[in-house]
C-alpha cells in the first residue's frame, strides 16, 4: 500500500510539474511581443527572467495556499482513515509544500530561459 501510495504521489508531482510548466509557457508565448519590447528598450535578461519567475512565485503561493488549506480540511474528514499519520502532520506538510515549490520553480525556470534568449526583432515582427 505505501508503494502504491507512492506511486501515486509521484505522479501527482509529475502532473502538477507539467501544468505549470504548461501555464507558465503559455502565458510567456501570449506576452512575446511585450517582452520583446521591453528588451528592445532595454531590459536585461535577467529582468525578463525575474519577470516570468515573479508571476510564476504569485501563481506558486495562492495554489499552496489554496492546497495546504484544502489538505488540513479534507484531513480532519479522513482522520479515521489515516493510520500512523496525524490529519495535521506538519513535517509532511511542509515537505509537500517545498518539494513542489522547488518542482515549480525549476519548471517555471525554463519558459522565463526560452523568452529572455529570444530576439526582441523577431518577438515584435511576431504579429
Amino acid at each position: 500500500m505505501a508503494i502504491l501510495s507512492g506511486a501515486f504521489g509521484g505522479l501527482a508531482t509529475l502532473l502538477a510539474t507539467l501544468g505549470l510548466y504548461g501555464v507558465i509557457s503559455y502565458m510567456v508565448a501570449r506576452r512575446r511581443k511585450e517582452i520583446g519590447i521591453r528588451m528592445a528598450l532595454g531590459a536585461d535578461r535577467g529582468g525578463v527572467i525575474r519577470l516570468v519567475l515573479r508571476e510564476a512565485v504569485l501563481l506558486l503561493c495562492i495554489g499552496l495556499l489554496v492546497g495546504i488549506g484544502l489538505s488540513l480540511w479534507t484531513g480532519q474528514l479522513a482522520a479515521t482513515l489515516l493510520y500512523g499519520v496525524k490529519p495535521r502532520d506538519t513535517v509532511s506538510l511542509i515537505s509537500a509544500a517545498l518539494l513542489l515549490g522547488a518542482v515549480a520553480l525549476l519548471a517555471s525556470f525554463i519558459p522565463a530561459r526560452r523568452a529572455a534568449a529570444d530576439d526582441p526583432m523577431s518577438a515584435l515582427r511576431m504579429e
